[in-house]
């Protein structure tokens, strides 16, 4: 019989080390390596079957053609329509779904919302919790309204008996598991939170779930870089990923779906935090921008994309004299790298002065923008600031900036100019479409009308600032062909 041997793992990034080293050379990570126990194992299935053993046993797998209809999977609402938006219809049976998010975001108090809604629907729901106790869960259930919810609740930590528990459940239609970092397993000698022990619990919790019949909703903790804690293949181990986003300072939560094996990629579901729980947000962009000023120099309305939905929201734009050397950058948001990217177009291809300026960019609301199509709303806010003028009070903007100056076509430009003509506004700036790309470059576009709005095709960020007084402008005189500096 093979010795049990041990191996040394990063507990940041699951990281495994043939010996102990102060840093981790995967991560970065300083004292993080914790030396584990892992049990023996047969030898290589190469050798076994050379030698004729485990033939008998094994079994042939079948290979399928790629034709072929499968019924979708069915789904079990959860009564909360955002949240059923993300996961892609409602949870499905036998999956997994991790959720993480800063402490206090309100990871807990969705996922009791779901269950509270789910067993007044009739499903046998089960709440675990490792980090509250029984008292603690139902006082906040108290606050939010739920106490009379048929929901079967417990206070456990030992996987041991978790799972002893789940395999006599017959009816359970959805387990909670609050948080999965709490988890102990005492086959393993580390402490609980640990690499190990998170993979090793998330295994066993999953292969439960597969085997019994019932969704199962992980909820993970996340590091300071927002990431979920423990290694990175729990998170390819589940079926979904959902990270719940949000400022302190704002009472909007974000849902986004990072992973989903059963609906769309980077859906977001909108919330409310209020003192009643999480309130679902059906129009977004309305409350986006509900203390919008539209006379306000720095201002400009992104027509956005967000899985499936259009979400309008404000980009705010302040520029302030510098007086160091080293002009600031400050973004809320969006992407600073970019941000440096447009600053430095605007300047070198139209002659708009801003190196001398800090900068500082803010979308509004606690929304975090990643496509490239809110290029043309940033470049328009950092116009405005830098004219003092303000934009349209009913103009959105959407489109994509290239280093030479060009508006690129974005996707999905119907869906964006319903929902700004849904809110009452009454003119887009917008790139020209691909078949018209190369008549319009360089010119100020053609002006049209569709889903009730005044179209103004740009193609050239030139066509952008000639919106704006020529008078206010601060602009740098080019260079001359050939002239030194």
């Amino acid at each position: 019989m093979a010795k049990d041997r041990t191996r040394h793992v990063c507990q940041a990034c699951g990281a495994v080390h043939p010996r102990w080293s102060g840093k981790c050379d995967a991560c970065g990570a300083w004292n993080t390596i914790v030396e584990e126990a892992i049990e023996a194992r047969p030898g290589p299935l190469g050798k076994e079957v050379a030698k004729g053993v485990g033939r008998a046993g094994a079994r042939r797998i079948e290979f399928v053609g790629l034709q072929g209809q499968s019924a979708p999977p069915p789904r079990a609402l959860t009564g909360l329509a955002e949240l059923d938006r993300v996961l892609g219809g409602g949870l499905v049976p036998a999956s997994a779904v991790l959720v993480g998010g800063d402490p206090g975001i309100g990871k807990s108090t969705i996922m009791l919302q779901a269950a509270a809604a789910l067993s007044r629907a009739g499903r046998r729901t089960l709440y675990i919790s490792g980090e509250e106790a029984v008292e603690q869960v139902r006082l906040r259930a108290g606050r939010l309204g739920l106490a009379d919810a048929p929901l079967a609740l417990a206070a456990a930590t030992n996987l041991r008996e978790i799972a002893a528990t789940l395999e006599s459940e017959d009816e359970a239609a959805l387990v909670v598991i609050d948080s999965i970092q709490t988890m102990w397993l005492d086959s393993l000698d580390s402490a609980p939170g640990t690499v190990a022990q998170v993979r090793a619990s998330a295994a066993e919790l999953i292969r439960l779930a597969k085997t019994r019949g019932f969704a199962l909703i992980l909820v993970g903790h996340v590091t300071k870089e927002g990431a979920i804690a423990g290694p990175r293949v729990l998170e390819h181990m589940v079926d979904t990923v959902l990270y719940f986003e949000g400022e302190r300072g704002h009472s909007f939560r974000i849902l986004r779906a990072i992973k989903n094996r059963f609906g769309a990629t980077d859906e977001i579901g909108v919330f409310e935090m209020t003192d009643r729980g999480l309130m679902e947000v059906a129009n977004p962009s309305a409350l986006f921008l509900a203390e919008r000023r539209g006379n306000v120099s720095g201002s400009a309305v992104f027509a956005g994309i967000e899985g499936t939905r259009p979400v309008l929201v404000e980009v705010q734009a302040l520029l302030a004299p510098s007086p160091g050397g080293s002009p600031r950058r400050a973004v809320i948001g969006w992407d600073s790298g970019r941000l440096s990217m447009l600053l430095a177009v605007l300047e070198a291809r139209c002659g708009l002065t801003l190196s001398g300026n800090d900068v500082y960019l803010n979308i509004a609301g606690g929304l975090r923008i990643s496509e490239p199509a809110a290029d043309l709303a940033v470049a328009a806010a950092l116009v405005s600031a830098a004219t003092d003028q303000p934009t349209s009070p009913g103009a959105v903007f959407f489109g994509e900036i290239g280093l030479s100056g060009e508006v690129r076509p974005v996707s999905q430009p119907e869906a964006r100019l319903k929902e700004a003509a849904k809110l009452g506004f009454r003119e887009a700036v917008l790139p020209p479409k691909p078949a018209r790309q190369g008549a319009g470059q360089g010119a100020k576009g053609r002006a049209m009308q569709t889903e009730g709005l005044q179209l103004a095709e740009i193609g050239h960020l030139a066509d952008l600032l000639a919106r704006f007084s020529p008078q206010r402008r601060t602009m740098r005189a080019p260079a001359k062909p050939g002239a030194s500096d």
